[in-house]
């Protein structure tokens, strides 16, 4: 008596839609990491809607600051400053001095690149976002995927896949499912 082992032969759409779920499996790990990541070391994500920080950080570029205490932020240093009730102010940091009036708070002076002129008055703060990394032209992608529609739009379609991912297969007349080992 011999046994045959047969496969089901798997067509390019069970193919496509496997690598389709494996690389949304792995930008959801990459997601959920850049949220731990985010809350663990204080990181925000800022776009730059004007040219003030130019030719280095143009109108439309996205950074990542991390919170340091003031008394840390360097001359040179590009920090972003967050004012109450206003946008915040990403620049270049030009004096960083102690506030009298607030034995943890300092007194920062800053000027964007492309400006003639520091910024009008010097900021007091306790703490800054300091600069470490921005990208070019990555603006106007988080700005659309911030939309709330377009977060429900994904959030919906996220839905759909995994559903599908884990709807019931056709099962053969053994009562297994389709992609397992069949044998004769």
């Amino acid at each position: 008596m011999t046994h045959r082992v047969e496969r089901k032969k798997k067509g390019l759409s069970y193919w496509l839609a496997e690598s389709v779920l494996t690389l949304l499996a792995m930008f959801g790990v990459l997601c959920v990491a850049a949220v731990v990541a985010a809350l663990l070391f204080d990181v925000r994500i800022m776009v730059f809607k004007t040219g003030s920080m130019s030719p280095d950080i143009p109108a439309g570029s996205v950074a990542l600051v991390r919170m340091i205490p003031a008394e840390d932020a360097a001359i040179g240093d590009v920090t972003t400053v967050y004012r109450e009730g206003q946008l915040p102010i990403t620049h270049r940091v030009i004096s960083n001095e102690p506030d009298p009036e607030n034995p943890v708070g300092r007194i920062i002076e800053m000027k964007g690149d492309a400006n003639d002129t520091p910024d009008i008055a010097p900021y007091k703060v306790e703490e800054v976002g300091k600069l470490f990394w921005s990208a070019p032209g990555l603006g106007k992608v988080v700005t659309t995927l911030s939309d709330p529609r377009i977060m429900l739009l994904i959030t919906l379609l996220a839905g759909l896949i995994v559903g599908w991912a884990f709807w019931p297969r056709k099962t053969t007349p053994d009562g297994r499912g389709s992609d397992e080992l069949l044998t004769k």
